[in-house]
């Protein structure tokens, strides 16, 4: 018998790699935070001996859910200056609540709640771009969950930084100390075209090159966007942003709503990527990402959900199946983006974006343990012909009953076992009375 720290016996695993195969009857045996086998539990229940055995026979092991844009301390904002269009929300509810309430404590609060929403929906990584990523990558530290701390970056001051090459400074300076962090990496993140200027992106590009890190950014993110730069440089962004060199394999383009087939075979040809938030684009009407084009042009497609302000929440599985109806519907092909896709764009194609691929997305012998329990067996769900199927289109977060995260169980039977809930939910009260005295129309308080 050989020994492991951990065996999950589960009625079926989805591994992602390969594409659509559902193992049976299988388990999962973890040593030391990584996968060691994938074997049928006749068989792991013969070879193996464990610390910790996890029954799961109704269930389904995929890996862990990648999300790979948000924006995690505005979930202190969730539901605030609903049902605007994007520029009027971030003008007149997001910015000035920012101004006035952003800090060390709203960040590392604001964070833990997101961690919390996101551990119970399946989530096991997260890529953030927000003020004080140094608190996110605490944060993250502390819960043992995978994240990517964007080093955030604008023309303007915050509380954060005094303007560009503050935040340049400040972001590597949390690059270093984050080296060596098995569960927290780094990615440059200037917020978008019209936010930051050419000097500052250029040195973001060539910071990016030495150091083989990611840049995160939001880009073509509505029509008014991209028609003000088209009639005030005569350029589209993307068009900027290769001129400045960065369209390449670093480039994770969030939303990317407003494309030609040029800019669509221009980003395939560079290998960038396209982090897709359908919900997000739903809710402020932003327009829609031509996602099954870009897939069949062979650029890597991941989802994100936003932040919980614009979403407003952090649904990933609710954020597959969005993402593969919207598609169906924007394409006019019922076949455009199958659950299996869907699946592999939520893990696997996240994890690749992020640069995480050889680590995380999937579940295969050597990789990290990082894993996402769902419960089948219910009203809801039977009866079951295909599990990625009834996964994708008929399940909620709701079903997700236990984490794993570099072998280290974070959500065990529903129950958070590295943030303190009860805890959590009385500081997202207090800041919710302390937002709503100064930012919130007396229309709106309740």
């Amino acid at each position: 018998m050989k020994n492991v720290d951990t065996l999950i016996h589960a009625g079926w695993i989805v591994p992602v790699e390969p594409a659509g195969l559902v193992l049976e009857d299988h388990s999962i045996a973890v040593l030391d935070g990584t996968i060691a086998a994938l074997l049928p539990t006749a068989d792991a229940r013969a070879q193996y001996q464990a610390a910790a055995v996890v029954e799961l026979s109704g269930h389904v092991l995929i890996p862990g859910l990648v999300n790979t844009h948000t924006h995690a301390a505005m979930t202190l904002m969730r539901g605030l200056g609903g049902d605007a269009p994007l520029m009027q929300w971030l003008q007149e509810h997001i910015w000035p609540t920012e101004g006035r309430h952003v800090g060390r404590e709203f960040v590392r609060d604001g964070t833990q709640l997101a961690m919390a929403e996101m551990l119970r929906g399946g989530t096991t990584c997260f890529q953030d771009m927000y003020f004080f990523p140094d608190e996110v990558a605490r944060a993250a530290t502390q819960a043992r969950m995978r994240a990517v701390a964007g080093l955030i970056l604008f023309d303007f001051p915050s509380a954060w930084g005094s303007g560009p090459d503050d935040y340049l400074h400040k972001g590597m300076q949390l690059h270093d100390e984050t080296r060596g962090n098995p569960l927290v990496r780094t990615a440059f993140a200037p917020h978008a075209p019209y936010t930051v200027s050419n000097a500052p992106l250029e040195k973001v590009a060539m910071y990016a090159e030495e150091l083989d890190i990611p840049v995160h950014m939001h880009v073509h993110e509505t029509a008014h966007e991209v028609e003000t730069a088209a009639a005030e440089s005569g350029r589209r962004p993307l068009a900027r942003l290769k001129e400045l060199g960065l369209l390449t394999p670093r480039l994770m383009a969030v939303h990317m709503t407003q494309l030609s087939d040029s800019e669509i075979e221009d980003h395939a040809a560079a290998g960038a990527h396209v982090l897709h938030c359908p919900e997000s684009n739903l809710k402020l009407a932003s327009g829609f990402c031509p996602v099954h084009k870009l897939l069949t042009t062979g650029v890597n497609v991941a989802l994100g959900t936003d932040g919980a302000a614009s979403n407003n929440d952090l649904d990933m599985l609710g954020e597959m199946r969005t993402a593969a109806l919207l598609a169906k519907a924007v394409s006019g092909d019922a076949g455009a983006v199958a659950a299996d896709t869907a699946l592999r764009m939520a893990t696997l194609n996240g994890a690749r974006a992020l640069g995480l691929d050889d680590i995380t997305g999937s579940l295969v012998p050597g990789k990290a343990a990082d894993i996402t329990a769902v419960n089948m067996r219910g009203l809801e769900t039977e009866p079951i012909y295909s599990v990625i199927t009834q996964l994708v289109y008929s399940t909620g977060r709701d079903r997700v009953t236990d984490v794993w995260v570099a072998g280290q169980q974070l959500l065990k039977d529903r129950q958070l076992t590295t943030l303190d809930e009860e805890a959590i939910l009385a500081r997202a009260r207090q800041w919710r009375a302390k937002i709503q005295r100064t930012d919130v129309p007396p229309e709106e308080k309740q």
